[in-house]
Parts: C-alpha cells; structure tokens; sequence
C-alpha cells in the first residue's frame, strides 16, 4: 500500500487539506498514512476512513460508499473479463487466480524497480531457495491464519452463548 500510494503521490508537492483515502476494513492503509506522515511532515498528512460492507447501513457508509462501490465494481468487471479470457466455467476460478497472482506480486515476486527486493517481505521465507518451497510456505501460513481466525470466531460465538 505504501509502495502504490507513493507512486500516486510522487509528482506532488503536498496534498490538500481535505485529502481523504476511502478504504475497506484492512488496517494497511492506516499504517501507510502513519508512515507517510512520519516520513514526509504534515504536508502529506491525510485522513483515512473506512467503508465495511456495501450497504449504507451507518452514518459513514452513506456518506463514502458511492466512492468504495466504484472500486468494488472495477473489481467484478475486471474478474468478469479475466472468467472470460482465462477460459473459466465459473467466479470461484478467476478469483483463486486473481487471488494466488495478486499474493504472488506482493509477496514472492522479486521487483526491479525496488533493487529486486519483494513489496512486503515475509520472514519465514528467508532461507527457502525455490518458488515451490516459498508457495508451500505462504500455503502453511494461509492455513494457519485461517485456523486461528476459525478459533478465535468460535470462542466469540461460544462467549456470546455463554458458554465456556
């Protein structure tokens, strides 16, 4: 996130002062506006406001998600065209591709334009030589993130039912 905000921000000198980044629930951005802020002063301080979900059932959704629905939608029209072209019989296929080449980018993908470092570097591949070990790796920590957020769900569901 830091890496694409700085690349549309580059030309620029400071932003306005309404500047206001309208975003999903994922803590990333609030981090990259931390670190903008840190690393370039006030002039590229700006407010971060999430948008859950696609309905407007909050104050804040009713006054930003037109601006979320436009991405959602540049979303499923560019999944739509990729079903298409990629030969998919369903959704599910393009967005598993999607998906695997989007975490491929981000996090195995060696980028020249960083001196061949990846965008977010992940500790636990350090020491691993092949794409097939770094894939089994990213695989194994996927499936454990999945695990700990099945749990933590089920102790939620579990406290709400009064039960230990």
């Amino acid at each position: 996130m830091i890496l694409v905000l700085r690349k549309a921000f580059h030309s620029l000198k400071n932003l306005s002062e309404s500047f206001r980044l309208i975003v999903d629930g994922s803590s990333a951005y609030p981090f990259a506006a931390q670190q903008f802020q840190m690393t370039y002063g006030d002039a590229f301080k700006f407010a971060v406001t999430h948008v859950i979900g696609l309905t407007n059932d909050d104050d804040v959704s009713k006054k930003f998600c037109p601006f979320k629905q436009l991405v959602e939608r540049l979303n499923r029209t560019f999944k739509s065209s990729y079903l298409v072209r990629c030969g998919y019989d369903n959704y599910n296929g393009s967005s598993c591709n999607v998906a695997l080449w989007i975490a491929y980018y981000n996090f195995l993908r060696l980028h020249q334009s960083i001196y061949n470092n990846v965008l977010n570097k992940v500790t636990k591949l350090d020491g691993t030589k092949n794409m097939p070990g770094k894939w089994q790796i990213m695989i194994y920590l996927r499936q454990q993130t999945i695990l700990r957020l099945q749990g933590t769900a089920t102790r939620c569901l579990n406290n709400s039912l009064g039960r230990a």
